[in-house]
């Protein structure tokens, strides 16, 4: 009996280990292009899909709009401030129209009709301050990014309605600080305006932040010099993204598995490198993370932290092979495609803009199985989806990222398959898999969490105890 209570004990313990990992993330995140009195922007709406779809992929609860009218964007504020009451990781995310007036920032609505400084103070536009304070005044970690530095029309209307007086108007936005435990980023500099991009595409910044902001294992700040970076190379240094951080602690929105390097400082490639004396597994990670990159670079970075790694001639051989070019036959399977194939990235929102259903996920599948990378045929890209796209791409010289893009997916459907699978192999096997999984089977995936060192070695020592302990108990 008293082992039995000592069991119940540590398993108790073990439990709230893992809950203590569990974290709640919510997130606002609007697009405004639609507006009706002045000329529109394209590409905000495309920008709110792209980055709500990231955040949801690693956890957050997204309030999600576009084209909102004052109303429509005062409800959405209402519901978020409620939701993220509290929450661990609150996020504000902001694509159109702003402008600032006597040094306050405001948020346009689609249906703003702004010709007086009056107009903007009495309710026809959005404080942003106001808004931030009211909406994520008490959760643990704020980040708020803003991309509303367009050139804006407004701003002539009302300074040409202010002859009499004085009136401080910005093309941009005017700076802003940040409050304990917030990170504020926007597009470009205090009172700069920002590229919208090309039509149908996200912007430089918005395009940006997803690249860099839920990779694995990189923290926050660390990302946001990356954005920097990248948004500065794309616009050939004619923006620069601005921020202002008050953080107290390191926060990923991407926790890798394993335990990540405090303050490591970012590689040219964005990734977090080990430290020479780290453990294995953080070597392991790392090697993970770049073992099928088609980018020199990143190898190299991993050579430069692992000089004398486990994966050495693993990383040189694949630096050799990447200077020497595909293979004959990778060649032969290569002929005929666009050659922009091999120089395109594909992420998230490039998939996503290719209309993949279940069935066509499922094609994607069975095409991939049949030319010998095996996965499952379930119509849904899970994580061993990804890792075998990777590996398809990786093979076939193309951006490996474990997502696809129109250009990869008419490759995929082009090539000449051995044997395709006929209708019996994939009915059977996913109702073999229903039944033997029911109920469960239908629940959405957890969210990732944020880890920290003390969780897995809390874990690691419940565990063993609670082993020992049955052990004991059998044995007797």
């Amino acid at each position: 009996m008293r082992y039995l209570t000592l069991l119940a004990s540590l398993m108790c313990m073990a439990l709230s280990v893992s809950a203590a990992k569990a974290d709640r993330r919510v997130a606002f995140v609007v697009g405004n292009g639609s507006y009706k009195n002045v000329a529109q922007l394209p590409n905000p709406p495309i920008d709110a899909k792209a980055m709500a779809s990231t955040l949801r992929n690693v956890g957050f609860e997204v309030i999600e709009g576009s084209n909102l009218s004052r109303d429509q964007m005062t409800e959405k504020l209402l519901d978020f401030g409620r939701k993220a009451q509290g929450s661990d990781i609150a996020l504000f995310y902001y694509a159109g129209h702003g402008i600032a007036v006597s040094g306050t920032n405001y948020l346009l609505p689609v249906d703003a009709d702004i010709k007086s400084e009056m107009d903007v103070k009495l309710g026809a536009a959005i404080n942003i301050d106001l808004t931030l304070e009211q909406t994520m005044g008490d959760a643990k970690v704020k980040l708020v990014f803003l991309d509303a530095c367009r050139d804006n029309p407004f701003a002539a209307k009302i300074k040409s309605n202010s002859a009499t007086r004085s009136v401080n108007v910005q093309s941009g936005l005017a700076e802003m600080k940040s409050g304990e435990g917030t990170l504020i980023a926007f597009a470009t500099g205090p009172g700069q305006t920002a590229l919208d991009g090309q039509e149908g595409n996200n912007s430089p910044f918005t395009r940006a932040l997803i690249d860099n902001i839920t990779k694995p294992g990189v923290e926050i700040q660390q990302a946001m010099t990356s954005v920097r970076a990248q948004v500065n190379e794309e616009t050939r240094k004619g923006q620069l993204p601005w921020g202002h951080t008050n953080l107290t602690g390191s926060v990923y929105l991407n926790q890798a598995p394993t335990t990540q390097v405090a303050n490591a400082a970012p590689t040219a490639s964005g990734m977090v490198p080990a430290a020479t004396g780290g453990s294995d597994g953080v070597e392991l990670e790392y090697w993970r993370s770049v073992k099928e990159s088609n980018k020199p670079e990143e190898l190299n970075a991993y050579l430069t932290a692992y000089p004398n790694g486990q994966f050495k001639a693993l990383a040189l051989a694949r630096l050799a092979a990447i200077k020497s070019g595909p293979s004959t036959a990778t060649r032969a399977l290569n002929a005929g495609v666009d050659p922009a194939t091999f120089t395109d990235e594909a992420t998230q929102v490039t998939e996503d803009q290719i209309g993949l259903d279940k069935t066509k996920r499922r094609d994607v599948q069975r095409r991939l199985t049949a030319l010998g990378f095996d996965t499952k045929q379930s119509g849904a890209f899970d994580d061993e989806t990804r890792s075998v796209l990777k590996r398809w791409q990786t093979a076939r010289g193309y951006p490996s990222s474990g997502y696809l893009n129109k250009l990869q997916h008419k490759a995929l459907l082009s090539e000449i398959v051995a044997a395709p699978a006929t209708a019996s192999d994939t009915s059977q096997k996913p109702a073999r898999r229903a039944a033997s999984a029911p109920a469960q089977s239908s629940a959405p995936a957890p969210a990732p969490q944020r880890s920290s060192p003390g969780d897995a070695a809390g874990a690691a020592f419940v565990g063993g105890v609670v082993g020992g302990m049955m052990g004991g108990m059998f044995r007797r």
